[in-house]
């Protein structure tokens, strides 16, 4: 079944049935980016796959679209990327990947109805990947299990399967197990087929490499490793099944079991038995809950969520685009649609699907699909669209800022372009802005989950809206709304300690705490003040 059968002669039902919406998740490093031109590649997607830390006369990552991302070698926001493989059509969210990701990266798990989580063979579970991790098991999305860069030296494979297991709560179970590691690194034993692939690397590992299916007599086995790795492949092997560590299709679907693929994503061995499995075994698109109770995909109805905006993707496009998850029924080009914020309807005439920064019209979506929606400029994240009636689904949690920076425009004639940009970069979500009461200057405070996103607002007003800026950074750690009596919120020692004093948007007033010990004493020496998280 090709991708144009599946969108236009198939029933709604096959279409869904069809779909695989997915994030990758890891820790800086491990490898999402290059997993990520792989899975095009296999999926004819991409010819040539392009290195993150490309060379001038390579190319560079197509999921890093962003002239910052590809100047530092990482993912700053997330991309969308469609493809159709083995009769199915994949949207791959590929979020950011680096030390101080935003809250774009757990919006975008909003969107995904399953995800990858990618592990450095080396280092195993990271700190990073235990946060997002917490975040898919909050949604209850199964995951998948990726345990990258066996072309290393890696951690004792055993040992990184008891980890997963310690950490994270789920138990792994091996569906390949690697033959080798390092430069020794031959290729994956495939446990449900117990067949054996080995693979042949290829120059800059920029196309799919020469496989061969062999069985575990073969030869090139003992001979291309040394005595103990041969003592261990066979010995591990046969454990594993002596264990019963099978897989349990429903019990991965409940979150409770995640499958587990050795492989490499730079030398691509193991990447396309991965993706096989991952059509097989992901899950369609599921039910979203809203005030209107859980969304069935399957409803003729058309409804949908908005879970990011961008603005200036492409210099050739210089408008805000909305990407919408489409959750039910079928979404058809010029269709009106009811925005249960403002209660307003609207046509949408040009709705896009992605690949990266590439955009092509399309005529119709269903549930699972991402579609851009371009230049409405009355979209905010976690808007409803519906095609009939209008509610809403469950709003998408915010993330309680953890550093703050006090925004200067260093050039005042161009005051206007300065508001402008920074409207439009917080309705993206990019940074919660916020402004000191009773301040001689009205400078913006930016509030943001991860520090990277000061250098992101300030590289896009420069490049996009010709605003040259300056960032103080402010010794605040966190900040709450403070609710109560004013002639009590005017006791606390705004003038003489180290919080400060600030309103957000919508005139409400946020309080800045050096830390949590002082938030902590505050709040016990001001009982009759309430203090509220932002999210």
């Amino acid at each position: 079944m090709t991708e144009e059968l599946i969108q236009t002669n198939g029933s709604l039902q096959e279409a869904i049935a069809a779909r695989r919406t997915f994030a990758i998740i890891s820790h800086p490093d491990a490898g999402k980016t290059t997993l990520t031109e792989k899975l095009l590649l296999y999926g004819n997607a991409i010819h040539l796959a392009g290195s993150v830390r490309a060379r001038r006369n390579q190319r560079s990552a197509t999921s890093d679209w962003m002239a910052m991302e590809r100047e530092r070698g990482i993912s700053i926001t997330s991309t969308v990327l469609q493809f159709p493989y083995k009769g199915h059509v994949v949207n791959l969210l590929d979020t950011p990947g680096h030390q101080d990701f935003s809250e774009d990266t757990y919006r975008t798990l909003m969107a995904a109805d399953s995800a990858v989580m990618i592990l450095d063979a080396a280092k195993g579970v990271e700190a990073q990947t235990r946060k997002l991790f917490d975040v898919c098991r909050q949604r209850g999305i199964p995951m998948f299990t990726f345990i990258n860069k066996m072309d290393r030296p890696a951690l004792d494979p055993l040992a990184l399967l008891d980890e997963v297991e310690t950490v994270l709560g789920m138990q792994p179970v091996p569906i390949n197990w690697p033959v080798g590691d390092g430069d020794r690194f031959m290729g994956v034993y495939d446990r449900q087929t117990q067949q054996v692939h080995l693979y042949d690397r290829t120059v800059r590992n920029q196309t799919i490499s020469p496989e061969t299916i062999t069985t575990l007599d073969d030869p090139r086995i003992t001979q291309g490793l040394n005595a103990t790795q041969i003592d261990d492949f066979f010995t591990n092997i046969a454990l594993l099944d002596e264990m019963g560590m099978d897989f349990d299709l429903d019990a991965f679907l409940r979150g409770e079991q995640t499958p587990v693929y050795f492989g490499s994503a730079l030398t691509n061995f193991g990447v396309q038995l991965f993706l096989d499995d991952f059509v097989r075994y992901a899950p369609a698109p599921g039910a979203y809950p809203s005030d209107n109770g859980r969304i069935d995909p399957r409803d003729n109805e058309f409804s949908g969520f908005v879970f990011k905006i961008q603005a200036n993707m492409n210099p050739k496009h210089r408008d805000s685009v909305a990407f919408l998850r489409v959750c039910s029924g079928r979404f058809e080009r010029n269709m009106v649609v009811n925005h249960a914020r403002t209660g307003k309807t609207m046509r949408l005439p040009i709705p896009y699907k992605f690949f990266a920064d590439e955009r092509e019209v399309v005529e119709e979506a269903y549930p699972g699909d991402i579609i851009g929606l371009p230049g409405n400029r009355n979209f905010n994240i976690g808007d409803t669209i519906s095609a009939e009636k209008a509610f809403n689904f469950a709003p998408i949690p915010r993330f309680a800022a953890e550093h703050f920076a006090r925004l200067i425009n260093l050039d005042v004639s161009k005051q206007k372009q300065f508001l402008k940009g920074i409207h439009q970069l917080e309705t993206e979500g990019a940074m919660q802005v916020l402004y000191e009461v009773d301040a001689q200057r009205r400078d913006p405070i930016l509030a943001v989950v991860g520090v990277l996103q000061f250098d992101v607002v300030k590289a896009r007003l420069e490049t996009e809206y010709g605003v040259a800026v300056r960032l103080e950074m402010l010794p605040h750690q966190l900040c709450r709304f403070v609710e109560g009596d004013p002639e009590e919120i005017a006791k606390l020692p705004w003038r003489f300690s180290g919080m400060m004093q600030t309103k957000d948007g919508d005139g409400r007033l946020v309080g800045l705490f050096n830390s949590e010990h002082e938030f902590n004493y505050y709040r016990e020496k001001y009982p009759k003040i309430t203090y509220k998280q932002m999210i």
